[in-house]
């Protein structure tokens, strides 16, 4: 695929402020005005389209020691929500995209995710793990509403009694209750629920297709009322932008319901520094200078430390300071509930047609 355009300013609806192009690219790009083309549609308009994805296998692993998972299923590549901090943002590098406007514009789902699911799950040599659904890109993204590929992988590992856990900042995640329910009952899934404002315009402005924050209290309570269990996600974390709202995303998160809370320090690996800071001059100028070298300061006078053990809270006084504070307000609000692991012992492979009947029953 050619790169695409850059596009200066922001595009309406949309994260991020440029465009450039991927880092694998022999050749960037940039858009100007010449004034030969006044009547072309206004390029701040940027459409969104959605792309079929051949995969091989669904389930990806990883040995990182700073999450919490090995084995992974991502629905969709790219994101629609357009978070201007999202990690994710620079796998669209390996697309020949570009990780900025083409990352939450041109986007991609896995028709057969439920296929592979089901044939990785039904090998004799399969030994169980708990899943995570969303660890990349989120998992109830806008088209999800009509594509249901989400929903069918929870459906395949509801049929084979699976444990798994999902993250989303979507309140779409509702609408899948009829699944996540019954399977809370037999302690096979847990949710999480990123929430990382209560401020309506911090909220639009950093995170642009999200659910804004009344919603996603909302998932955090319907899902408590049904059973299912919910940690807060504060992340990520930005020192001088949201750290104030700490405390008051934990306290009202317990309110609706949620169990649990975490947190993750801003990181801005790869392409992602320079689009955070355009977007930070754009929509924050006032507080720009200030959040970044709040930022150096967590990562040893750099925008970025991607070693382990540092990259997810950042070291020396401030990311201290930091850590304090979120165990104090976890402490303060119940939100240090201790979970036991989810259920390994129920999987079990459903008959296929033509398997042999136990006439016995056993």
């Amino acid at each position: 695929m050619s790169p695409s355009p850059v596009i200066v300013g922001a595009a309406r609806g949309r994260g991020a402020r440029s465009n450039h192009s991927g880092r694998y690219e022999a050749q960037g790009r940039e858009a100007f005005d010449d004034g030969w083309t006044p009547d072309e549609p206004d390029p701040k308009s940027f459409s969104t389209t959605v792309s079929p994805e051949k995969a091989k296998v669904i389930i990806t692993r990883n040995d990182s020691p700073d999450v919490g998972f090995s084995a992974s299923i991502n629905p969709y590549r790219g994101c629609e929500h357009g978070c201007i901090y999202c990690y994710a943002r620079p796998a669209h590098a390996y697309m020949g995209l570009s990780p900025g406007l083409d990352f939450e514009s041109k986007l991609f789902f896995k028709p057969e995710a439920a296929a592979l699911l089901e044939r990785e799950l039904s090998r004799p040599r399969y030994v169980p793990e708990v899943i995570h659904i969303g660890g990349n890109t989120d998992p109830y993204q806008p088209q999800e509403r009509s594509l249901r590929i989400t929903r069918s992988v929870i459906e395949v590992l509801s049929r084979f009694e699976h444990p798994f856990s999902i993250i989303s900042k979507s309140a779409l995640i509702l609408r899948d209750l009829d699944l996540l329910a019954p399977m809370a009952e037999k302690n096979l899934v847990r949710v999480a629920i990123s929430i990382t404002s209560l401020d309506r315009k911090l909220s639009r402005s950093m995170e642009p297709r999200a659910a804004t924050p009344e919603k996603r209290l909302e998932a955090v309570r319907r899902l408590s009322e049904a059973g299912v269990p919910v940690i807060v996600m504060f992340a990520p974390a930005i020192p001088g932008l949201n750290d104030h709202e700490m405390e008051g995303v934990l306290e009202r998160s317990a309110q609706a319901g949620a169990r649990g809370a975490g947190y993750v320090a801003l990181r801005l690996p790869l392409e992602i520094k320079d689009l955070f800071r355009e977007w930070l001059e754009s929509d924050h100028p006032d507080r720009a200078s200030r959040v970044m070298s709040l930022v150096r300061q967590m990562r040893g006078g750099k925008d970025y430390d991607a070693q382990w053990g540092k990259r997810m809270k950042g070291e020396g006084p401030i990311a201290d300071l930091m850590s304090q504070r979120f165990a104090a307000a976890k402490r303060r609000y119940g939100l240090d509930f201790r979970f036991d692991g989810l259920d390994l012992t129920r999987f079990r492979p459903p008959p296929k047609a033509g398997d042999q009947i136990d006439l016995f029953g056993l």
